[in-house]
């Protein structure tokens, strides 16, 4: 005698060998013994023979048509599957029959719903039409699949992935069947998703992609402002004083955002004034406004080489920057020096000033840089007031205790694209004009942050322990400047956290309560998204910097360059800010100079192959 069971939802068939009432034992087609309970037994039988059940089974089940026999069955009434079959058949089942129907039932989950042992329901008319409907839809989803997969595997890019191109660039739904096909063909062909996207035509350009990417997730929006309504920048400021100076500001030549300017103004028995004018934005841009909420969410300005994206919109830079030959509204700072630069005084002022120069590095460099000044003259329009300035921020930086600092022997990179021509130039950090214009930006974060720190006033803080920068509502001591407190307010059109400050210093010249209070969500929120936006910026102005510098590679055919070792096997290539691992590098000292051969950049990836060729001389 043999059984039809289910076991595990699985239908199974044996021999007895034992019949112990509540279970059996019995004997698999291929010899194997176990032990299964009664209850799983759905009928017994002696014929046909037990290698062969199955077999008949599995045909008379191909020829059940699951349609009609959910059209026999009475709606919302369980069945017992024998009686199903005997309807069908329209005698009693015999076993091959019995089981046939058995499995049919099973192998349409569709149609029928499992009540019980051997019982079914038949599935109401709207789910089963709605389950058929899902499944027609996969069977055609995977249709689609491998026709795309077809396609990818030739490198060609089917058409509709044209409108989902930056989504499965930046933000695939891994569910979808692009993705799934993209999936496959890269584990077939061993390669990335953005290779093959490359491959297939669908990133024209290296450099949008990486610039899209960015954008994509930190400016989903997009980074234009749209309209801003003529009233939030017209105005001229007319009741402002103007400040009896020649103002000049120092910038680098692609800067348009200019908020510093300098004046120096003679005064009685050797002793002169500093003015230090800062653009002030505040002026215009009101808490909550339109404006200042499109600030508020970029909290800075970001930069990359050959571009930025600003924190404010073009239109109200050029109201607000301090543009030569122009009448600006400024904060200035002035400072009362004796002739041995000592500052005696300072004063702060909301004012209007003339700026009569915007001086740029390269052009000034040639005339003011340390050569000329250790000649004690060099011929310029502001020679006097330059040379003032150099020997003021001397002695501030002297104050401060930081004359042998070793950030002075730094190198600053500057790239230029032109027509995507890359020239990348060095300049040693701690040059004259580098100098004067730290000193005193240094000196009036610091005045300023003292002067909010005196009336009482909440600002928000820069301070430096123990090497770990963070920022603050309470003043505290930056170790790294070496001042008491220091609070970022000289780049107002830049960072939002100047903007910030700016409208607490206005608010306190002009003896008004101030906006924000310790306690002001507005600030807090502000300072602490601050931080997260400034570090995932400088990270993307680095990376765009490693994207043109192996672009600067290819452009030059650099097959082989020297390189410093900083660690290990980390170097840093000579005369680009390019930091990379090679991974044949012996065992070198840390400042050892090495000759590398190059291979193999990778514009996407932003990765070069270097392999050391020799140790050089230093």
């Amino acid at each position: 005698m043999n059984v039809f069971y289910e076991e595990a939802g699985t239908f199974k068939v044996g021999a007895i060998l034992a019949d112990n009432n509540t279970s059996l034992q019995i004997e698999a087609l291929h010899g194997k013994r176990s032990k299964i309970k009664a209850t799983s037994v759905l009928f017994r039988f002696d014929a046909p023979p037990l290698s062969e059940f199955m077999n008949h089974v599995q045909k008379i089940a191909d020829e059940l048509d699951p349609d009609f026999l959910w059209e026999c069955c009475i709606q919302d009434t369980e069945f017992a599957s024998d009686t199903l079959a005997a309807d069908y058949f329209g005698h009693t089942p015999n076993p091959v029959e019995a089981a046939a129907t058995l499995l049919l039932l099973q192998s349409a989950p569709m149609y029928f719903y499992k009540k019980g042992h051997g019982h079914y329901k038949a599935a109401p008319p709207d789910a089963l039409k709605a389950a058929l409907a899902g499944q027609e839809k996969k069977r055609l989803q995977a249709a689609q699949q491998a026709c795309y997969v077809e396609q990818l595997n030739q490198f060609v890019l089917p058409e509709e992935f044209e409108p989902r191109i930056p989504n499965l660039l930046y933000k695939p739904d891994k569910n979808s069947i692009e993705w799934k096909a993209l999936e496959a063909v890269c584990t077939e062909k061993k390669l990335t998703v953005v290779k093959l996207m490359e491959k297939c035509g669908a990133i024209p350009s290296s450099h949008d992609y990486h610039f899209n990417q960015f954008v994509w997730e930190y400016f989903p929006e997009g980074i234009g402002f749209g309209e801003f309504e003529p009233h939030q920048v017209a105005n001229d400021f007319s009741g402002l004083p103007v400040a009896d100076v020649v103002a000049f500001s120092i910038d680098d030549a692609s800067t348009t955002e200019i908020d510093d300017a300098f004046s120096v103004t003679p005064l009685a028995f050797g002793s002169f004034r500093i003015g230090i004018h800062i653009a002030a934005p505040a002026l215009g841009i009101d808490p909550e406004s339109t404006l200042d909420k499109a600030a508020s969410s970029r909290l800075s300005t970001v930069y990359l080489p050959g571009n930025k994206i600003t924190m404010l919109p073009d239109v109200t830079i050029n109201h607000f920057t301090l543009a030569e030959n122009r009448l600006c509204p400024v904060l200035s700072l002035y400072l009362d020096v004796a002739d041995d630069f000592t500052v005696k005084s300072t004063e702060s002022r909301i004012e209007k000033i003339k700026i009569a120069a915007n001086l740029r590095h390269n052009s000034l460099e040639q005339h003011f840089n340390e050569t000329t000044l250790s000649k004690g003259d060099f011929e310029h329009t502001f020679n006097k007031e330059l040379s003032l300035l150099w020997k003021f921020s001397c002695k501030m930086e002297s104050q401060r205790g930081k004359t042998s600092d070793t950030n002075n022997d730094k190198i600053d990179y500057s790239f230029e694209i032109k027509n995507d021509h890359i020239a990348i130039s060095e300049r040693r950090r701690g040059s004259p004009i580098d100098k004067v214009v730290s000193e005193l930006m240094i000196y009036v974060n610091t005045e300023w942050g003292k002067q909010l720190t005196d009336a009482g006033i909440t600002g928000i803080f820069r301070s430096q322990a123990n090497g770990k920068v963070k920022m603050s509502t309470s003043p505290a001591p930056h170790q790294g400047l070496g001042v008491s407190q220091y609070a970022w307010s000289s780049s107002p059109m830049r960072r939002y956290v100047d903007l910030i400050n700016q409208r607490q210093l206005i608010a306190m010249l002009r003896a008004e309560p101030p906006h924000y209070t310790k306690e002001s969500t507005s600030l807090l929120i502000a300072m602490r998204d601050f931080e997260t936006a400034y570090g995932i910026y400088s990270e993307f102005q680095r990376a765009m910097e490693r994207y043109w510098c192996l672009r600067w590679l290819l452009q030059e055919n650099i097959q082989t360059i020297n390189a410093q070792v900083i660690k290990e096997n980390l170097v840093k290539f000579d005369h680009i800010p390019f930091v990379t691992r090679v991974p044949s590098l012996p065992e070198m000292a840390p400042g050892t100079y090495v000759k590398l051969k190059l291979s193999q950049v990778d514009l996407l990836e932003r990765s070069v192959h270097s392999e050391f060729l020799q140790k050089q001389d230093t």
